[in-house]
């Protein structure tokens, strides 16, 4: 078994933050998605997007600074930046649903390895479905990545063959981000973009139960 060290959200948060380009506008989606904010790179110009209706966030307010009118879709409290704005519920899902977004990074329950994905119900009968804007933003923006860990905490593999989840969108995950490793979902299924340092391929596999093609 390889000796290696999973990926801290803060650590995944900027592994996320990387790979964004300079000028994009970007949704980050409720839970991990957030932390990314924190992490862009000095003088790179990144645009953020919260579906509540906010446009030039910053990373998340400091303790004490808090102001619970300016919040994201997680009703954090976050900063805006120079040149930002907030508006209506209404035109913020008209930018997403216009493709106007060039990413958003979202959550996921399950991902399958051609890109389909489940994030907003399990199934489970006492659940209450919450669906908010995901399957706006997984088919709305130009490309949509997911930030998870890679297992669930009975250390089954969240990325499947098929979801078993109802699905938020068919096909729509270009790259998922995780704990272990960096994957491209493609019709082909899973490639591999980079792995945690002491992690090996075929151990990889192993932990999916997928195969997975050489970067």
């Amino acid at each position: 078994m390889s000796n290696y060290q999973k990926r801290g959200k803060d650590e995944l948060a900027r592994r996320v933050a990387q790979d964004i380009f300079d000028g994009a506008y970007v949704n980050l989606g409720i839970g991990m998605p957030t932390l990314v904010a924190n992490h862009l790179p000095a003088g790179l110009e990144v645009v953020l997007h919260s579906e509540n209706g906010v446009l030039g966030m910053g990373p998340a307010a400091a303790e004490g600074e808090e102001d619970y009118d300016l919040i994201n879709a997680g009703k954090q409290p976050v900063t805006l930046l120079p040149g930002g704005a907030y508006f209506h519920h209404a035109d913020s899902f008209g930018m997403m649903r216009g493709g106007h977004l060039d990413i958003c990074v979202l959550g996921a329950f399950q991902v399958s390895a051609t890109g389909d994905l489940a994030n907003w119900h399990t199934g489970a009968p006492d659940a209450i479905p919450a669906v908010g804007g995901a399957m706006d933003l997984a088919i709305g923006a130009k490309q949509t990545w997911v930030m998870m860990d890679l297992l669930d905490k009975q250390g089954r593999s969240k990325i499947v063959s098929e979801c078993s989840y109802p699905l938020t969108g068919i096909a729509c995950v270009k790259r998922i981000y995780g704990d272990l490793a960096t994957l491209a979902c493609t019709p082909q299924g899973l490639r591999l973009i980079d792995l945690v340092e002491g992690l090996v391929h075929a151990e990889l596999e192993r932990l999916l139960g997928l195969p997975v093609a050489a970067g």
